[in-house]
């Protein structure tokens, strides 16, 4: 086990607020000196299960603790769930059916076990504890906090400003998302920025209940391919974590020059000692082309095995520098009953081929969009698609049709 100041320097690597350093470092020293791993919390709502590189910055920040020796608890809200989180919601949510929540969960864990060591992570329910609960129990949970505290959160306040409706169920969720803190003694507990609330309730909790408080890590939003808006699938700014690797390896290529630095310290695992050396290296004037490619090398490498590294690389070669159709190019396997190119452009999005139907047709109509080799126009949108065809995307994006 490293030291605890070398386990600092790389839990505190690309964090955007740690609650409190101190007590961290405590936390730390006490661990090694008794080689007892710290117990690390991450909370999930079941109800987005489509993982993108942006989800995933809380989940490469916990499996550096992993990677540490630390205990990891993912704890999926299937009660709380029921509920929803209001965060951010200008209305309350709908809340979540068991089946609902199940399937989600199941999506969840597949996906994030492309990050986290399945055998060395826990996963839990917080169904376990919640529904065991007593009302008695749950009266005595409530009193622990104020309605003035609760409404300190801004979309409740600014919900109650508005006259919006708040259910009174839905000042329970912060509490119970705490009280899953309480129930696995949790050291640390992780989320994004948004999540601030929450995770400070736990501490909270922790204090009032007489339990050694957690610290609370939060993680910065990263910004999507446009260098602008928060990593999106809705804005198509996205890399999603089960996309391809022609497709994941081409879009880090796309990322601004000015965010190598920040893709770095968010999506990868690289110490902080070779982060300062790409620093430098960007400081004197290195290609940041050539920085790139190596990002791009390293998170197509983190999700695919390193012969799909490999054909990524060459496929982007290709295409980009020799401006050909690559031998080894990403193929979609086409229902019979869906032959025409307007057919496929659903496919074509959900594969991360093309962000919308309207860019599609914009490039279609730019000259943007090639069939063996031959530009397609808007009369063509109906023509039929046959097996082994090739279509060109812009200009770099390849994809043979197999039926």
């Amino acid at each position: 086990m490293l030291t605890p100041k070398e386990q600092m320097r790389i839990i505190c690597k690309g964090v955007h607020t740690l609650v409190n350093e101190e007590e961290l470092l405590v936390k730390l020293e006490k661990s090694y000196e008794k080689n007892q791993p710290l117990t690390i919390k991450l909370g999930l709502d079941p109800s987005a299960p489509d993982i993108h590189l942006g989800h995933a910055v809380v989940l490469r920040k916990i499996k550096q603790m992993q990677d540490l020796g630390h205990r990891v608890v993912i704890v999926i809200g299937d009660f709380t769930g029921k509920i929803g989180d209001p965060t951010g919601k200008s209305k309350g949510r709908v809340a979540l059916t068991d089946e609902q929540v199940k399937e989600n969960a199941k999506t969840y864990c597949e996906q994030i076990f492309k990050v986290l060591d399945a055998e060395k992570t826990e996963v839990r329910f917080n169904s376990e504890w919640l529904s065991k609960l007593t009302f008695e129990d749950v009266i005595k949970l409530a009193a622990t906090t104020t309605v003035a505290r609760i409404l300190e959160r801004d979309d409740f306040q600014n919900r109650y400003q508005n006259q919006i409706p708040i259910g009174i169920h839905e000042f329970f969720y912060p509490l119970m998302q705490a009280y899953d803190s309480i129930e696995l003694k949790a050291d640390i507990e992780l989320g994004g920025t948004d999540q601030t609330f929450n995770i400070l309730m736990g501490r909270t909790l922790q204090k009032t209940l007489e339990q050694e408080q957690q610290i609370a890590i939060f993680m910065p939003i990263l910004e999507g391919l446009d260098g602008v808006e928060k990593m999106s699938k809705s804005l198509g700014n996205y890399i999603g974590v089960s996309e391809p690797a022609e497709v994941m390896f081409k879009k880090v290529m796309e990322v601004p020059d000015e965010l190598i630095i920040k893709y770095f310290e968010l999506t990868t695992d690289e110490h902080p000692d070779e982060i300062e050396k790409i620093k430098a290296e960007l400081d004197a004037g290195r290609n940041p082309r050539d920085i790139k490619y190596g990002l791009a090398k390293i998170i197509t490498g983190l999700y695919h095995n390193s012969e799909d590294v490999e054909k990524a690389m060459t496929y982007y070669d290709t295409a980009f520098s020799k401006k050909a159709i690559p031998d080894d190019i990403p193929e979609l396997l086409i229902d019979v009953e869906k032959k025409s190119i307007n057919d496929i452009i659903p496919e074509l999005i959900e594969m991360g081929f093309v962000k919308s139907k309207s860019e599609f047709i914009r490039l279609v109509k730019q000259g943007g969009v090639q069939l063996n080799e031959e530009k397609l126009t808007f009369d063509d949108m109906n023509k039929e698609v046959a097996n082994d065809d090739v279509m060109k995307i812009g200009k770099k994006r390849f994809v043979r049709f197999i039926k």
